[in-house]
């Protein structure tokens, strides 16, 4: 395409998605639909100019009046992901002008907001949390996330799926932390590729693994997966109960649960039984109280542990909106603790970074549930022989109480978890 073209499709694509009426990657995924004569090379430009535009809005939203033209076509210029030289044949004299002031500029020299590109309701709760090193996870935020995959652990060994990548030319290296994943640089295509569609790996972050980890679940025994979604974690629990038992895989979206039909297939399991409830007080789930072995809540979240890979998030969520999804964490905690029977696990788990859906979730329902006594993530996941446990939690009395990941120190999303066991 040529360079003048392909800008004023960015620049379209641009105007789209910051309307902030879906997800960003529903947008993009529905332009390309819409525009297929669009090559693999367009569309990278076209997603990675987004995502850019995206992660350093603020900064981008401080050159763009001094600029010229339609506001989306200036942001599309300076998030521009491709060449350079590309992008200049594109411009016009003006432009161009106005290009080379903006990249003069020192970005330390810049307000805060500009710097780290974050809502201000945001960044106070991470500064109380971080400190001074609230300036790495925001740094971190900006960069995009790595790929990451599960190898399943039901009918393949990791090495030799690292050997077979090799030999395609892709390049996976051991996660650092859990012993079934493989992290891949850049984003080559997977899909087709044979181990894939065998069932040999998944696409899944590494903390995502970590959390299926912490619940633990023995072979024979009855687990809920009580927040399924398209069944990432599902699929890699019952891989760890070597395809035995019983797995509920529960959602409120029938949708989501379609997404994981596909992925069961290929992963080998038999013992994985996904339904649809109407809400966590579903005749299902009452019919199942006091008969299951272990259950992980990975509840409904702002998911703001995500925001290197979903940045449109930060400016579609609020503070108004996060203290309304933990009335739900709560209520979803609660009723999922009904299934437990004496001895059982319960893992609460979110992809936020934010303390009121994490631990003043799992603060007030240990207060509220004595038969419950929390048990510390740092030690279960050294027990299961990961590499630096401690290293990966904070709280409680031992400072290993929650499972804490944070995208500038792990590498990973941001994750949390807490475990009980009832009495």
């Amino acid at each position: 395409m040529h360079p003048k073209a392909l800008l004023d499709v960015c620049s379209e694509l641009v105007r789209l998605t910051l309307k902030f009426d879906h997800p960003t990657d529903a947008i993009v995924s529905k332009f390309f639909r819409d525009n297929r004569g669009l090559g693999p090379r367009e569309r990278a430009t076209l997603s990675g100019t987004v995502y850019t535009v995206l992660r350093k809005k603020l900064l981008f939203d401080h050159y763009a009046p001094s600029g010229s033209g339609p506001k989306e076509r200036r942001l599309a210029i300076l998030g521009f992901y491709g060449p350079g030289d590309f992008l200049r044949s594109a411009l016009t004299d003006q432009e161009k002008n106005w290009l080379d002031q903006c990249e003069k500029i020192n970005v330390a020299d810049l307000m805060e907001r500009h710097r780290h590109n974050l809502p201000e309701w945001l960044v106070q709760p991470l500064k109380e949390q971080l400190g001074d090193e609230f300036w790495q996870l925001a740094e971190s935020l900006n960069l995009g996330a790595g790929l990451d995959l599960r190898v399943n652990a039901l009918n393949a060994k990791r090495s030799d799926v690292q050997k077979e990548l090799a030999q395609l030319g892709i390049k996976a290296v051991p996660t650092p932390y859990s012993p079934w994943g493989l992290r891949i640089a850049g984003k080559p295509t997977l899909n087709k590729l044979d181990a894939f569609t065998r069932g040999a790996f998944e696409v899944q972050d590494e903390g995502s693994q970590l959390l299926a980890m912490l619940l633990d679940a023995k072979r024979g025994e009855m687990v809920v997966d009580f927040c399924a979604g398209a069944g990432g974690k599902t699929l890699a629990i019952g891989a760890g109960m070597r395809s035995t038992g019983r797995l509920y895989a529960f959602d409120t979206s029938p949708h989501r649960l379609d997404a994981l039909k596909p992925r069961l297939a290929r992963s080998g399991l038999s013992n994985v039984h996904p339904a649809a409830i109407a809400h966590e007080r579903d005749e299902r789930v009452k019919r199942l109280s006091g008969k299951i072995d272990r259950v992980l809540v990975d509840a409904p979240c702002s998911g703001l542990g995500t925001l290197r890979r979903n940045p449109d998030l930060k400016w579609r969520q609020n503070l108004q909106l996060v203290a309304e999804l933990a009335v739900t964490q709560a209520a979803i905690l609660q009723s999922a603790a009904r299934l437990l029977k004496p001895g059982g696990r319960l893992v609460y788990a979110t992809c936020s970074m934010l303390v009121q859906e994490n631990e003043a979730i799992a603060q007030a329902f240990t207060e509220t549930n004595k038969e419950f006594t929390p048990l510390d993530a740092g030690e279960i996941l050294s027990g299961l022989k990961v590499e630096r446990a401690a290293t990966l939690c904070s709280g409680g009395e031992t400072g290993q109480r929650y499972l804490r990941l944070w995208p500038h120190r792990h590498q990973t999303d941001g994750f949390f978890a807490a475990v009980w066991q009832k009495i």
